[in-house]
């Protein structure tokens, strides 16, 4: 079988080398790819030069070269109706529909599903314009809140602040300057919640629901969760602090119901499922919900994951879900770390060229996952803002920090830069 993925981050990369694995698999294209999906060592592997939200052009490639099944990694081409596409055409696509897509493409729309799901979130306002949530900031207390873009911001249209003049001047960049497009075309100011975040993600295909170990997420920019918000500075998995209990209770309180709402709005959810999660002395709250693998997530999850990723693909496009045996697990932790750009997450230079790429894949129980990576002039260089997730296995999440940062030491380029505290909160 041929398999088409889209995108070009870490998130992809991860997925075309789990895919990789699958003996049922010949040969994957990922598009557009980036330097890490075109020098795998596996030869079946290649780029193709389609951006990934032209989708006509995907579609007219899956169709020339047969392909057997596509999987959507962003949530832009999901929101803009790619699965729907590739399906319409009878071509196999994992992932939501655009209307399900919505679930992460709008906030507000999110945020009224869980009202009517009667699942614990934030109490939250909705604005259409910039005066009126100024007028509402200024007419109450003064109090930490979120303020959010109700579009899709590549994770970054989310501002947590401490007072009344930091969330003014976050309404002001998102609706007023626009700095994030018209995902700011409508806003929410919710309450801020306290206590620790935690993603959990599932599979599901409207009906079943294959829930995945948990993971933890590095939002903000530097050591400490200080910082202003990014794409995820890095991830690991399994996380400590989502007990089986709180599995329990995500799964029965959070997940099913969510499934089930969508299915009363007319909107099956097929795909991933990925819940961000607060967990408050209040219990536990949704902060958002994405309908993709998450990135930097996803990678400690594949590097974990031993079951054929394809067979679950397939069966989610099927609705036999129930049919598939649960997933099997690497017992071992994982760490992601997230090597940026200098200037990450406002401006950055592209095009600097990276050192000790051969040196970090020789570091035991590490894989390096490139994101924001091209080849220029046979070099590998930064193309991105966040560049690499160095990803390592570990017999305890402590081995899995050192083998990763490890390999991290042994990387280079001007500007480099990362985290130095991914997964200390496990060890907290």
């Amino acid at each position: 079988m041929k398999v088409l993925v889209i995108g070009s981050g870490g998130r992809e990369h991860a997925l075309a080398w789990k895919i990789g694995q699958s003996s049922r698999v010949d040969r994957i294209f990922v598009a557009p790819g980036n330097a890490g999906t075109a020098s795998e060592q596996d030869a079946s592997l290649e780029n193709v030069d389609i951006a990934d939200n032209d989708i006509p052009r995907l579609l007219e490639f899956a169709k020339q070269n047969e392909i057997g099944l596509v999987v959507v990694g962003p949530e832009a081409p999901l929101a803009a109706g790619a699965v729907d596409a590739f399906s319409e055409s009878g071509i196999r696509a994992f992932g939501p529909s655009a209307r399900a897509a919505e679930l992460e493409a709008s906030k507000i729309f999110c945020k009224n599903l869980l009202r009517h799901a009667d699942i614990a979130s934030a109490e939250f306002h909705t604005f259409r314009d910039a005066a009126g949530a100024e007028l509402f900031l200024t007419s109450r207390d003064d109090v930490p809140v979120v303020v959010k873009a109700d579009g899709l911001a590549a994770g970054k249209g989310v501002i947590v602040c401490d007072n009344r003049e930091e969330a003014l001047a976050a309404v002001d960049r998102i609706a007023g300057s626009k700095e994030f497009g018209d995902a700011g075309n409508q806003l929410i100011i919710e309450e801020r919640l306290v206590g620790q975040e935690a993603s959990v993600l599932a599979i599901t295909d409207g009906r079943t629901i294959l829930t995945m170990p948990a993971a933890q997420d590095h939002k903000p920019a530097l050591d400490g969760d200080r910082g202003p918000n990014t794409g995820g500075m890095g991830a690991y998995s399994p996380t400590p602090i989502v007990t089986q209990e709180i599995m329990n209770l995500v799964e029965e309180r959070i997940l099913v119901p969510t499934v089930h709402q969508m299915k009363r709005s007319r909107r099956p959810f097929r795909g991933i499922l990925y819940a961000g999660l607060m967990i408050t002395k209040h219990g536990v709250k949704v902060l958002e919900y994405n309908v993709r693998f998450g990135d930097p997530e996803c990678q400690p999850l594949m590097m974990r994951l031993q079951s054929d990723l394809v067979d679950v693909l397939e069966a989610t496009i099927d609705g036999r879900l129930d049919e598939v045996e649960p997933m099997q697990w690497d017992p071992r932790p994982s760490v992601c770390v997230v090597m940026a750009s200098e200037g990450y997450p406002g401006s950055y230079e592209k095009g600097r060229p990276i050192r000790g790429l051969k040196e970090a894949a020789l570091v035991p129980g590490v894989k390096v996952f490139h994101a924001g990576t091209a080849i220029q002039e046979g070099q590998t260089v930064n193309n991105g803002g966040r560049v690499l997730g160095v990803t390592a296995l570990g017999d305890t999440i402590s081995a899995a920090k050192l083998q990763a940062y490890t390999a991290v030491k042994c990387i280079r380029w001007e500007g480099a830069w990362c985290r130095k505290d991914i997964s200390d909160k496990a060890l907290r």
